[in-house]
């Protein structure tokens, strides 16, 4: 999910610190974020393909790998969010929104195990969310979808420490990607008025968060839900 906000903030990040960097997006969005970071100096491809599609999530691994021949990092990032209360939520709605935020993280990470398996090691990291913690009041598709990337990550980081890979998720808060930058002035004021430290995060410093726990930094952390949020509390 490379196409814009944290997961391009967390493709170039990762390109800055010597990654190869594959950047997926189901449009060709994140065509152009590889073709920065090539523009930067690093190497990067692009992978365009639906994550929730079991062919296809085995596809962007199989360019993965034909490029690279090793699959060191994989960052679950996909996401979307669909439907308001549970009322106005479709079931069409809901599904999709488990279908790319709970099946891709799934599918992703299932492809990427056998391969870290067979290498001796890995690190699979997932975007949770702050609503993973605390809910929100209405919306229930996403943060219902959140909880369950929480779940996963706990789970397989029991799972496939044995295999020496490491499971953990980030939990941004309100960040500053292109839906909050859309909304008018006094409502991103108004919001940061609930976050403690006063602003929204910058997906650079969620970015951030990804590259500590994939790094040797975090060499013992494992089903570790990291937030990032200001210390905000919904």
């Amino acid at each position: 999910g490379a196409g814009a906000g944290i997961g391009a903030a967390a493709a170039r990040a990762f390109a800055r610190a010597g990654a190869k960097v594959v950047c997926n997006s189901v449009s060709e969005s994140a065509s152009q974020v590889a073709e920065d970071i090539k523009n930067n100096g690093g190497d990067s491809l692009f992978a365009q393909g639906d994550i929730s599609d079991k062919e296809a999530a085995a596809r962007v691994l199989a360019l993965t790998m034909g490029a690279y021949g090793r699959l060191d990092v994989l960052v679950n990032n996909a996401g979307i969010v669909l439907g308001g209360t549970i009322q106005d939520t479709t079931l069409e709605d809901f599904h999709k929104t488990l279908d790319v935020n709970v099946i891709g993280t799934f599918l992703m990470s299932q492809g990427a195990v056998d391969i870290m398996k067979e290498q001796g090691g890995g690190c699979i990291l997932n975007t949770s969310s702050m609503v993973s913690i605390s809910g929100q009041p209405a919306g229930v598709g996403y943060p219902t979808s959140k909880f369950a990337v929480n779940g996963m990550t706990i789970s397989l980081a029991r799972e496939l420490g044995k295999d020496h890979i490491r499971v953990n998720a980030v939990a941004p808060g309100v960040t500053k990607t292109d839906m909050v930058a859309a909304l008018p002035d006094e409502v991103v004021k108004r919001i940061s008025m609930q976050i403690p430290m006063g602003r929204p995060g910058e997906p650079e410093e969620v970015a951030d968060a990804f590259l500590y726990l994939a790094s040797d930094l975090s060499s013992y952390v494992s089903g570790e839900i990291l937030s990032v949020d200001g210390a905000t509390w919904i």
